[in-house]
Formats: C-alpha cells, sequence, structure tokens
C-alpha cells in the first residue's frame, strides 16, 4: 500500500504541479483559449492564487516524505487538493461543465485517498 501511495502521490504532484504552473505563467486570454472557460469568473489575480496553490499542493505531496521534514504536510496536501477539487467541481456544475466535473471527481478521489493512507493506516 505504501508504494500506491507514492505512486498516486507522484501522479497527483505531476498533474497539479503542471496545470499550477500552467495558470501562474499564462495569461488569463490564453487560459480561455485553451479550453478553460472557467477563467471569465474569476479575477486574473485568483486564477494565478489558484495555480499557485497547486504548485504548493503537488510540491507538499513529495518533498516533505521525501525529504524526511515535516512529513505530515503530505496529507495536508493531499486534503487541499480534495478541497480545490470541490471547488472545481461546484464551479463547473455552475456553468454548465458537467463533463469535466468527472475529471474533478476522480483527481478528488485520488486525492483522498492519498490523504486517508497518509492520516491514517499508511503514515510516515
Amino acid at each position: 500500500m505504501h508504494i500506491a501511495l507514492w505512486i498516486v502521490a507522484a501522479l497527483l504532484a505531476v498533474a497539479f504541479g503542471g496545470a499550477g504552473a500552467m495558470k501562474m505563467s499564462q495569461p488569463k486570454a490564453k487560459l480561455k483559449e485553451s479550453g478553460q472557460g472557467w477563467v471569465d469568473d474569476f479575477s486574473a489575480g485568483m486564477v494565478k492564487t489558484i495555480g499557485g496553490l497547486e504548485v504548493a499542493d503537488a510540491v507538499g505531496l513529495i518533498l516533505p516524505p521525501l525529504l524526511e521534514m515535516a512529513p505530515v504536510l503530505a496529507p495536508l496536501a493531499a486534503t487541499g487538493l480534495v478541497l480545490m477539487m470541490v471547488g472545481a467541481a461546484s464551479t463547473h456544475f455552475r456553468r454548465g461543465e458537467l463533463s469535466n466535473i468527472a475529471v474533478n471527481v476522480v483527481l478528488g478521489a485520488l486525492a483522498l485517498f492519498v490523504a486517508w493512507g497518509r492520516f491514517g493506516p499508511h503514515a510516515f
């Protein structure tokens, strides 16, 4: 189970690290052109903040346990991703983008698995 948790955490870190870096580095208009219409509902600063939180969570999933420094940050980061996916799903629901909610549910469930495992039976 320990290996499965590491694999899922690494996949989440890659996904959210990349998505967050994209939100932080590209202007809001370019994000909208690439199919992320939800950015219309948020200010440019909020989009950058969301991206920064995604990058911070991605780093928090991997580095603290890898460096054996404050490993409790990993399940906290996973919990942060769960909350972000709840927010993302509610935004997509409000906008009528129901197909995007499936992605939020899958990513949220994977993050919940990591949070459960690292807070519970497979803590560092």
